[in-house]
């Protein structure tokens, strides 16, 4: 049995921070939940506070960390703040294993710090990867952090590869990365169509239970995009060995082919507790609370290329892995400026990629020496996003 582990998760009240949790729970002696981080919903951070009794609890605003003080027994959970308060607790001398939940950009930095800490990282966050690769996995390999990925493509990959720390594919005989997409809701709905859809229809995803922000991102397939470049980083592969194929079911998460032909696939139900558990325990396995497979019920898997004319977004993905420096981080901030105006209802659906476009366009990629030009480039982008928003708001 495992020594105890202190647990930082970072998006405590998210869909993976609570699957994190139901997992956690399952295992009192192995896990400890140590700190818990929430932008909103202060009312279920303060619940989970009262009943994990964390060492700490981290709030975006002073005005939050109030409110929660008085919901909380004095002594037990120190409430802290903003950035500085996530980046404590990510690189705490007393955490051993941080689950990176924070959606969007606002994860970079505890992220980071995290890993130049060298702890055991779950990384959710992909943003953090597809904006800042190279410094962040410079900080991976020089502190000795221990880099596990919870999407559940890059989780698939990672138990298909034999050596998934190598960063060299062709020395293991890897021919190729196949990331499986279900293609969202409107897979299969007349091109026409997507002229009216909703932010509700956006995120009525078929297969998964995820937040808003990703969903939207799953509509347009821009989170394939996205992983396009994260698998980049986690796996050395080339953008020749990444391929993207569309599985409706949800059941395969992701395949590696080999230079003998052969194609290794993982499958399970489509749950995130069953990567979250993978890598809670990596490398041990543990139960996660997801039932067996049945594929005599599911009874067929069905595979089709992906459509690039419906979802732009992916040529986009490859662009910027192919245009790399800032052009990763552009397209990762002039897409979380369009799906807000989206989900805000000030932006026609199709419109979201074509603010990116945009945005990439009028944007040359520059070498990423630091965190600064991370930063740097990402403001840039959504000024430029905004100043488009703008000139197409419905």
């Amino acid at each position: 049995m495992s020594r105890l582990q202190n647990l930082a998760i970072l998006g405590a009240t998210g869909s993976i921070g609570r699957n994190t949790l139901d997992v956690a729970e399952r295992y009192p002696q192995r896990f400890r939940i140590f700190a818990l981080s929430a932008n909103e919903r202060m009312d279920e951070l303060a619940d989970l506070c009262l009943r994990h009794r964390p060492r700490y609890a981290v709030v975006a605003q002073s005005v939050q960390a109030d409110a929660l003080r008085r919901r909380l027994e004095a002594g037990v959970t120190e409430v802290l703040t903003g950035p500085q308060g996530l980046e404590r607790i990510a690189a705490h001398a007393e955490t051993d294993c941080v689950m990176a939940a924070i959606v969007g950009a606002a994860g970079l930095a505890p992220t980071i710090a995290a890993a130049r800490a060298g702890k055991k990282l779950l990384l959710a966050n992909k943003e953090a990867l597809v904006m800042a690769g190279p410094i962040f996995m410079q900080a991976v390999r020089a502190h000795g952090a221990v880099l596990l990925p919870i999407d559940s493509e890059h989780n698939a990959v990672f138990q298909c590869l034999p050596d998934p720390f190598s960063g060299d594919l062709r020395s293991h005989g890897v021919r190729r990365v196949l990331l499986t997409a279900s293609g969202g809701p409107f897979r299969d709905i007349p091109l026409e169509r997507l002229h009216s859809v909703t932010p509700d229809e956006a995120c009525a995803h078929p297969n998964w239970v995820m937040g808003r922000k990703i969903s939207v991102d799953s509509a347009t397939m821009m989170n394939k995009a996205l992983e396009i470049i994260e698998a980049h980083w986690l796996f050395g592969a080339t953008h020749e060995q990444i391929d993207v194929v569309v599985h409706p079911q949800s059941v395969v998460h992701s395949m590696v082919e080999y230079a003998d032909g052969s194609v290794i696939a993982q499958l399970g139900n489509p749950d995130m507790r069953t990567p979250i558990a993978h890598a809670l325990a990596y490398p041990e396995r543990i139960e996660a609370g997801v039932g067996s497979l049945d594929l005599s019920v599911i009874s067929r898997l069905d595979f089709v290329a992906p459509d690039f004319a419906r979802f732009p977004a992916l040529r986009l993905g490859y662009r910027a892995l192919k245009e790399g420096g800032t052009s990763p981080a552009t397209l990762n901030a002039a897409n979380e400026v369009a799906v807000s105006a989206f989900l805000g209802r000030r932006l026609p659906f199709l419109a979201i990629t074509a603010v990116i476009e945009a945005v990439m366009d009028e944007l040359h990629p520059r070498a990423l020496t630091s965190l600064d030009d991370v930063i740097n480039a990402d403001l840039s982008a959504r000024r430029h996003a905004q100043i488009q928003v703008e000139a197409m708001t419905v």
